[in-house]
Parts: structure tokens; sequence; C-alpha cells
């Protein structure tokens, strides 16, 4: 099957029974495909292991005849990273799997997202400070929005800010180059555009994920919140009734299982320190976290093995990075240095 055969017959299980968070993010590339009866699991496979984004997409009743067919066919071992409580209970209290909450995602519905940003007023005072700076913000149609280079100029400028090298599977950002269901919110100062946020949908929830809300150079401070505040309502005006930014890794906000091996534990307390010059964690929680979530749900990794395992781990984090994670971290580190070393240099000259 050609790969836009597999992901055109992935798409259309995932309107018809996309309900974990992540279901339309196996839509992205490089993102593989195994089809059940009337299923689909999308996938990656590094050092031996296939990680899997999110869960079988299928319908509930069907989702542990899926998740054994599925683990038949690797012949090796699995790993749903990003899983929720469906896959959750699904594989609770059978000795074949181990499970760790690796972070949480915070929900809301559209109404108390509405509530909370007009009850709060240092997020009303951001929103009015971007729109007195002369922010506007419209939905763009993917026919627009598709190829438009100033959406490309904007995602550049943002992707040139981060950490590390640009990350890949449930994170990635070339979305631009499909954007059939997806909803691309874009805001302007004048006829610039300085930042966007795109949606993609979880069908069977009647929800969605905001899956970026990227900002370029020229957005003034609150264009994001301004941005994200009109999008959520433009879906809670129609219908919509479940709404997630996604998984924040490492977060606080849910108790890990207690189960977790020793040098798990000591990773993400590690991380947790000293992690902050490749992605900071803390400041992600903290922006989702101002919006007043209605509660933060936990996100699994659930593995096919007794115990959770390092190479697990390591094919984890190879999935995201599509490199072996040492070379990520060392590149990241270049990158950090030589931003640096610029933004002396141009103190310097001032």
């Amino acid at each position: 099957m050609r790969p836009d055969e597999s992901r055109e017959r992935a798409r259309n299980l995932i309107l018809r029974y996309g309900w974990n968070t992540t279901c339309y993010q196996i839509v992205n590339r490089k993102i593989e495909h195994w089809f059940g009866p009337d299923s689909v699991v999308g996938f990656v496979e590094k050092h031996g292991v296939r990680i899997v984004a999110g869960a079988p997409v299928c319908t509930e009743s069907r989702l542990s005849e899926t998740l054994e067919s599925f683990e038949e066919s690797a012949k090796g071992r699995v790993c749903y990273f990003g899983a929720e409580e469906r896959v959750r209970q699904a594989t609770k209290g059978n000795l074949h799997y181990s499970t760790a909450i690796l972070g949480a995602q915070p929900v809301w519905s559209p109404d108390t997202w509405a509530a909370a940003v007009d009850g709060d007023a240092s997020l009303r005072a951001q929103v009015h400070r971007a729109k007195n700076k002369g922010v506007t913000v419209r939905e763009m149609e993917a026919e627009e929005a598709s190829g438009h280079p100033q959406l490309r100029r904007v995602l550049e400028e943002w992707l040139s800010t981060r950490g590390l090298p640009t990350m890949h599977f449930l994170v990635e950002p070339e979305t631009l180059g499909f954007l059939a269901d997806r909803r691309i919110f874009a805001a302007f100062r004048g006829d610039k555009l300085v930042s966007f946020t795109t949606l993609c949908p979880i069908p069977e929830r009647k929800g969605w994920l905001t899956e970026q809300f990227v900002r370029g150079r020229d957005a003034p401070n609150g264009t994001v919140e301004t941005t994200l505040d009109f999008a959520v309502r433009t879906i809670g005006r129609e219908g919509a009734e479940f709404l997630t930014m996604g998984m924040v890794p490492l977060s606080r906000e849910v108790a890990t299982t207690g189960n977790e091996p020793w040098w798990l534990r000591f990773c993400i307390r590690w991380m947790r320190a000293h992690g902050k010059r490749f992605y900071n964690f803390e400041g992600l929680n903290w922006f989702k976290q101002k919006f007043h979530p209605d509660r933060w749900d936990p996100i699994y990794a659930i593995s096919s093995e007794p115990r959770l395992t390092l190479r697990t781990m390591y094919a984890i984090a190879s999935a995201f990075t599509d490199m072996p994670p040492w070379k990520a971290v060392l590149l990241g580190g270049y990158m950090g240095l030589g931003r640096e070393i610029q933004s002396l240099r141009g103190r310097r000259r001032h």
C-alpha cells in the first residue's frame, strides 16, 4: 500500500473511532500503520521496539482484541506511549504489561475555558494587550493555509528558538503539508502573520487537541493567548465538548503509579532539575495551568514487558528525536552555545 493510501485509510478510521488525544497524530509523516479488522495502529520502530502513537484506533469493545493482534504481529516488544485511560483499563492487572506515568494533559470544556479566561484579570490583560497592539485573529481555510509562505516563515522562526533539534513523532511540527481536518487560526498584525495555532480532531469525544501554538519574532505579548482564546471560543460555538492542549512531560499535576523502576524515578528528578536548557517542562506546565483547566489527566507509557526497561525508554526518546538521543542532546548543546554567542555579540554592538 502506498503511503498516501495508508494515510487516507488511517484517516477514515480516525474520523469514525478516534478517542485517544493523539489519534490524529498517526497521519503524521514517518509514522507506519498496522491495520486490523476495522482498526489501525500508528507506530514507529526503534531499537527493536514498536512505539505506538498513543493507542489503537478502534471501538472500545474491540480494544483488547486489537492490542493482542497488533502485539502478535510485532513479534517483539511494544510500548503504547501517550496512552490514556482506555488502554490503562484494558491492560490493568495483566502482569504481561508495565505502566508508567510520564506526564499529564490539561482538559477543558469550551464553556469552562471561556469562564476561566473572562474571570482571570491577568489573562484578560494579556488578550487586551495584544489587541491594543493591533493583533487580529481569523481562521484560515485549508486551501489558503496550505503552502502559505507566512505560515512557513513563522514556523521556522519558532523552531529556531527550540533547545533541541526538531522533534517528530507525536510533536511533529511539519503539519502544514496535510491540513485535512485540521484547523488553522492565525494572528495578524496589520498584513503580517505573526502567530498561529493548529487544532486537530478527537472525533469520538467531540473534541480538539491544540496541536501547535506557534509564535513568530514579531508577535506582541499576549498574541498566543489571544489566538488560543479565539480558537476555543469558535469551536465552543460549534458544539465542541472536549479540549486539551496535550501532554506536558514530567508534569507534577498527577501522581506517579509508584511502580516505576528506580532508574526512571532518578531520570525524572534529574530532568526536572537540569533539563531546562533543552526543554522547559516547568514553563510549559505553567503556561497551560494559567488557563485553569477543569482537570489534569495522566498520560501513560504502557509496555508489553513485566518491568519497564531502559531499552524501551531509549526507544521512546529515539522516536521523538529520530536520531540517537545522545546525538540530539549534543546538537542541542551546540545550538544553545551558538545562540548565546550571537546574543553576546548583539549586546556588544549596542
